[in-house]
């Protein structure tokens, strides 16, 4: 008797996700924006670990991952060694951001986010930025969720509008942004000035920590100011999406 058994069909990838070496390699040269590309861990072909080159190259994060993991992403199996992540939109750089508030006429308003890693969170904070007339979002090149086809959902087309930066270092980005004359304010929850009376309407910066652990204590250190939303509940934190909507519009307010 024939074997009736039904067998599921492999079902697609992601949109914003690529298997394969030959895959990979056209969407480098037609020019995508890769955020990470997942690589057997310890598979030396000279082809893969030359592909994997090119893709840092063009400021991909490359991540060793062992070859089971591959496995269950891939849903035909033949990924050949290699799985990436394309951004949904392209990135700018932070002198794009504040090119944008110049030519304005406005003071930057900017949204730093120090390791979200989740991607309704960040969309959340894109649609909310791009709402406020924020000028534009900085996100860390490692540890965050970047521009992926979840988060574009969840900006309900905010990134097609909001300029965001992916960089190397958000300390150091800090740094570059005080010496442009940008304020930063970062929130926590044992902050000594109220949100409210923080000055928030020249060239501002606003730091959201990630979900757990809120800002990485060297980002906090950079900070210019620590403000903390009022709270009247029994429940001590905020979301970090509805964090960022309540200082955008306390800025927006402030703005006039």
């Amino acid at each position: 008797m024939a074997d009736k058994r039904y067998t599921q069909p492999a079902q697609p990838l992601p949109e914003n996700m690529i298997e394969g070496r030959n895959a990979l390699t056209e969407a480098l040269k037609s020019g995508r924006t890769i955020d990470k590309v997942y690589v057997a861990d310890g598979d030396t072909d000279k082809a893969l670990v030359r592909l994997a080159a090119q893709a840092k190259q063009a400021g991909a994060v490359i991540v060793k991952t062992d070859r089971r993991k591959l496995d269950q992403l891939s849903p035909t199996g033949a990924h050949q060694g290699v799985i990436a992540s394309v951004a949904a939109h392209d990135y700018c750089s932070v002198q794009d951001i504040l090119d944008r508030a110049a030519q304005r006429g406005e003071a930057p308003l900017l949204v730093i986010c120090d390791e979200l890693s989740d991607p309704h969170n960040l969309g959340a904070i894109l649609r909310t930025a791009e709402c406020a007339g924020a000028h534009g979002v900085i996100i860390p090149r490692r540890r965050s969720v970047g521009l992926t086809a979840v988060v574009a959902k969840a900006s309900a087309g905010a990134v097609e509008y909001l300029p965001v930066a992916k960089v190397a270092n958000i300390a150091n980005t800090i740094e570059e942004l005080k010496k442009q004359g940008v304020w930063v304010y970062g929130t926590a929850a044992d902050a000594d000035t109220e949100l409210y009376q923080a000055d928030l309407k020249g060239p501002a910066a606003i730091v959201i920590g990630n979900e757990g652990e809120g800002m990485s204590r060297l980002v906090a250190q950079r900070c210019d100011q620590l403000v903390r939303i009022p709270m009247r509940g029994q429940i001590s934190s905020l979301n970090a999406s509805a964090a960022a909507a309540i200082l955008l519009y306390e800025a927006v307010r402030q703005r006039g």
